[in-house]
Order: structure tokens, then C-alpha cells, then sequence
């Protein structure tokens, strides 16, 4: 169950959605805007367009929490491929680079993924919404240009490799916020020394927001609808 029992949309609620593959962050929140027909919306910590899973909304005077959950840790289960590397780290740009993995056992990578534990300095990939000199890093990268992006000091809590089939290893990660695991995974590939890629990500949880709670967009309208009827028929008497 979500955390409100009953929700007022427009005078303030907090969402729990789960994000459709290909999205964007925005487009969920204007498709969110549209079902529930409301003006006040956002959405409290962005999700690429190929990751899914935990997005939450706050609408009315609910979005005055925004900051307060973004800055919340985040936990993460996903994909990598080693032996491969794109130039957005994952699975939007072409494969430009690929080196020998069968050298590496089960505990090189386990190492090298809990070496990265604690506070560390990551570089955000040029494929992201960072803003270099006024501009969007994504579209400089779109456009062929280059772009010098500062590194962010975050904070990673566990980096667990939870299982693997030759190349394709899954993980489960818990960090701060600004964390790109995009970046994390290619991070990995320089370690061993081979190049890897994110292939999936699901975010599952943010601080105590779980993605088990969270709804797709069709439920979210199935309980406007349904909260409708109940609501306009108040009159107070």
C-alpha cells in the first residue's frame, strides 16, 4: 500500500509509480498530470530512459518534500556486460570496444565491485542531463561535440554482485544520491581492465519507498476513477 489510505491529487499526495521501459522521467510526469488532470506536479529524482522500476511524484503541497526524498538513498538491481563498452555506458549508443573476459574469475569481479564501496569521486557520463557551460551534456554528446564534466563525491553503501553467466554479471546496489551507475559499471570495466556496459536497472527502493508499492500509470487512473464518484459526491451535509 502506498502511503496516503485516501488521496486528495490536487490539494497533495505522494505517488509510487513504476517507470516503462523507454521513458523518460518527464513523459511520465506529464502522462501522470494528464490522467489525474491536476497542475501541480514533479517528480523527485530522475530515471534514465532505459532503467525502470521506483519514480515518485509528488503532487499539490507535497512537492515541497522533492528535495527532502531525492535525497534519500537509492538502491538498485541491473545488468552489466563486461568485455564490451559504449559511449553512453549502456545500451543507447553502438558497441565500440571489445577485449577478453575469460581470464576473470567470480572473485576478481567481486573485488573489484567492493572496491568501490564508501565515499569515491565519479565522473558522470557524458550521456546525462549534467550541465556543462549552460548546455546539457546528452546534447553535446549528440551533437559529435565533447564536453569536460567534474567529478561528483558519492557515496556507495554495497556493490554486491549477485550472480553471473559468462560475460553478463547482475548486481544489486545501494548509494547516495547523484550516483550514476551507468558510470559505476563502466568504472568496473576499467578496474578489470576489459571495459563493461549497463544492459538493465531497475531502481527498487528510495530511502524507505519501496517499487513493490509503487503503480503503473493505468492503475493510477483505475484509482482516480474509482476515488471520483466518492469525492465529488461529498457535499458536507
Amino acid at each position: 500500500m502506498q502511503e496516503e489510505a485516501l488521496y486528495d491529487f490536487e490539494a497533495g499526495a505522494i505517488l509510487l509509480l513504476d517507470k516503462p521501459l523507454t521513458w523518460t522521467s518527464f513523459d511520465l510526469v506529464k502522462k501522470t498530470k494528464f490522467a489525474l488532470k491536476i497542475k501541480k506536479i514533479g517528480h523527485a529524482g530522475t530515471l534514465d530512459p532505459l532503467a525502470t522500476g521506483l519514480l515518485i511524484m509528488c503532487t499539490g503541497k507535497f512537492t515541497k518534500r522533492i528535495e527532502e526524498i531525492q535525497a534519500q538513498e537509492k538502491e538498485y538491481t541491473g545488468q552489466l556486460v563486461l568485455g564490451h563498452t559504449t559511449p553512453s555506458f549502456d545500451l543507447e549508443t553502438e558497441i565500440d570496444s571489445t577485449s577478453p573476459t575469460e581470464h576473470l574469475t567470480e572473485a576478481d569481479i567481486k573485488a573489484a565491485a567492493a572496491s568501490f564501496e564508501g565515499e569515491i569521486d565519479q565522473v558522470p557520463p557524458i550521456y546525462s542531463a549534467v550541465k556543462v557551460n549552460g548546455q546539457r551534456a546528452y546534447n553535446i554528446a549528440r551533437s559529435g561535440g565533447e564536453a569536460d564534466i567534474k567529478s561528483k563525491r558519492i557515496t556507495i553503501k554495497s556493490f554486491e554482485i549477485t550472480s553471473m553467466e559468462g560475460n553478463m554479471v547482475s548486481f544489486k546496489v545501494v548509494c547516495s544520491k547523484g550516483t550514476y551507475i551507468r558510470s559505476l559499471a563502466r568504472d568496473l570495466g576499467e578496474k578489470l581492465g576489459c571495459g563493461a556496459y549497463l544492459s538493465k536497472l531497475v531502481r527498487t527502493r528510495i530511502g524507505d519507498y519501496r517499487l513493490e508499492d509503487a503503480m503503473n500509470l493505468e492503475q493510477l487512473q483505475a484509482l482516480r476513477d474509482q476515488l471520483i464518484p466518492q469525492n465529488e459526491g461529498h457535499t458536507g451535509a
